[in-house]
């Protein structure tokens, strides 16, 4: 079986939109991933703020690699996020997704996403369905 650095990694290279993000690894073990990337102007919305898409990306990236971990395809089947707090141009952002529950098919993950000084703005929950075609 492949370590999940390894898995990250087939997964980020085939992947142009995080990558165009400027998504960045901080750590990636079985059930969890941490990633950062640095919030851009033309990522704001009319409101000066950034689109909530930004940071449900960010979110759902850190869950796709975190739940990719144990080296079967695994896919998403039901997301939410709920903001809590505003985010800007310049602020960095970190998601840190945990597994919450592993089962043989479905999984749960929760990601946190905080900026820079530890503060959080949004809280991101999927569930993951684990297929039977594996990365090795």
């Amino acid at each position: 079986m492949l370590d999940p650095t390894t898995i990250f990694h087939r997964m980020f290279d085939n992947d142009p939109f995080s990558r165009w993000m400027g998504m960045e690894l901080v750590s990636i073990e079985k059930g969890s991933c941490t990633l950062r990337m640095c919030v851009r102007a033309e990522m704001l919305n009319g409101f000066g703020v950034a689109h909530g898409g930004i940071t449900f990306t960010l979110a759902d990236s850190a869950f796709a690699f975190a739940c990719n971990t144990y080296g079967q395809h695994t896919v998403s089947i039901h997301c939410t996020i709920e903001h809590v707090a505003p985010v800007y141009a310049g602020d960095i952002l970190t998601a840190i997704a945990t597994e919450a529950h592993a089962g043989q098919t479905i999984s749960n993950y929760t990601i946190e996403i905080q900026q820079q000084d530890g503060r959080s703005v949004a809280f991101f929950r999927g569930i993951a369905y684990h297929k039977k075609q594996s990365w090795a």
